[in-house]
């Protein structure tokens, strides 16, 4: 038998609940000695440490930087080398896209060129309502390019998701985005023979819209990447028998967990609407995943004092949390995303597990550096969802 199938023979409903608590690009490098988790004032957190065990895990494997989507999957219980997604299915998804059968779909980024290169990959992460006047224009004036139809749908800021829908597109594409600035742009590039007709499409279309956007300040160009269809992917419910949740506000985040299953539950942007979507919802589900994105935007931005801040402003809030007293807390993050850096990394990240039956150990900070000493030792993230079923009762014994 597979670790797939083991798991799920071995699982079983219960009563029992378990909250997975994620800050986005948590771990970090020092700044002046501390990383911002370091320095940040974390009582509540540390004190979750202190009663539970701690470790860093591995998204994927060590040395490699990971995306959000393995880095997600890993925590939801799934092998990520294995089920291999598109940043675009997830951002679709998690925006109410309609994705069919003859669609191809990318996240997308209104940037900034100049000279030439990209100077800015976030347009300056221009305001939400202006992402949504520039895809209402671009919707009007370029209905379709080669034969595709192309229709652009607003996210936060800078974001947005396109969708070009043609019989026979193909999601073997390599990304239309150069991934720092200071480059020169770059096309899409077809990976393998049957993909060149889509990179033709995706790369007449960056060319016109860069053409139609010349004069916009700051957002005259569009970045794509993580181009995908449709896949197929095993829900948490039937691998798990868990009847799961997410707490997320940002689209791609809700589209992974429409994916594997969970229930999208509506939910305001700040911090603390995401506790008061927990305890609305406590009595119907059994599995909470909920998502903090503001300290990986701020490491994205080399921001540590803002980082920082979340940090201690999430903390703060976490009496709502166990007030509710959960079977099971897990507090970690889905990859790291150093300040110093601007961008993920392939740096372990922090993890505490707080069960009845959690090992105690000598670990009495919630940081990179005190989890490293902690009983879990370093793990494979995609073992973390075992761990949870276990301290929550929901796994049987395996073989006699």
């Amino acid at each position: 038998m597979t670790r797939e199938e083991i798991i799920t023979d071995l699982s079983f409903s219960t009563d029992s609940k378990i909250v997975l608590l994620v800050l986005d690009g948590l771990g970090d490098l020092p700044v002046g000695g501390e990383t911002p988790l370091e320095s940040a004032r974390t009582p509540h957190l540390d004190r979750l440490a202190a009663e539970g065990a701690c470790g860093l895990t591995e998204p994927v494997f060590m040395g490699i930087t990971p995306g959000s989507g393995p880095a997600h999957l890993s925590l939801f219980g799934y092998d990520p080398t294995r089920y291999l997604l598109g940043r675009g299915i997830l951002e679709a998804l998690g925006s109410d896209v309609a994705v069919g059968e003859n669609d191809l779909v990318a996240r997308g980024n209104f940037a900034t060129l100049e000279g030439g290169r990209i100077v800015d990959r976030r347009a300056g992460r221009i305001p939400t309502e202006l992402c949504a006047e520039l895809c209402g224009r671009l919707n009007r004036e370029l209905e379709s390019v080669s034969g595709a139809t192309v229709r652009l749908y607003p996210g936060k800021e800078h974001r947005f998701v396109a969708r070009f829908t043609k019989g026979g597109l193909s999601e073997a594409l390599r990304d239309a985005d150069p991934q720092k600035e200071g480059r020169p742009p770059v096309p899409a590039h077809a990976l393998a023979p049957e993909a060149e007709g889509s990179a033709g499409i995706v790369n007449a279309f960056i060319d016109r819209v860069t053409e139609i956007l010349k004069d916009t300040p700051r957002a005259n160009t569009i970045l794509l990447r993580g181009f995908a269809r449709y896949p197929e992917i095993p829900t948490m419910d039937r691998l798990f028998k868990l009847n799961p949740a997410a707490i997320a506000s940002y689209p791609m985040y809700r589209g992974l967990a429409k994916l594997v299953g969970m229930s999208v539950l509506e939910v305001g942007p700040e911090e603390r609407d995401l506790f008061s979507a927990l305890e609305a919802n406590w009595s119907r589900h059994d599995f909470f995943y909920v998502h903090v994105k503001k300290t990986d935007s701020a490491g994205e931005d080399g921001r540590a004092p803002d980082k920082l801040a979340v940090i201690e402003k999430t903390d703060a809030l976490l009496p709502r949390l166990l007030a509710l007293e959960p079977d099971v807390l897990v507090v970690t993050s889905d990859h790291s995303t150093p300040c110093s850096m601007k961008g993920h990394s392939w740096h372990p990240n922090p993890f505490l597990i707080r069960a009845a039956a959690a090992m105690p150990d000598e670990v009495d900070r919630f940081s990179e550096r005190a989890c490293g000493r902690g009983y879990l030792g370093r793990f494979p993230a995609m073992n973390a969802l075992p761990l949870m079923l276990a301290h929550a009762g929901k796994l049987s014994k395996y073989g006699a």
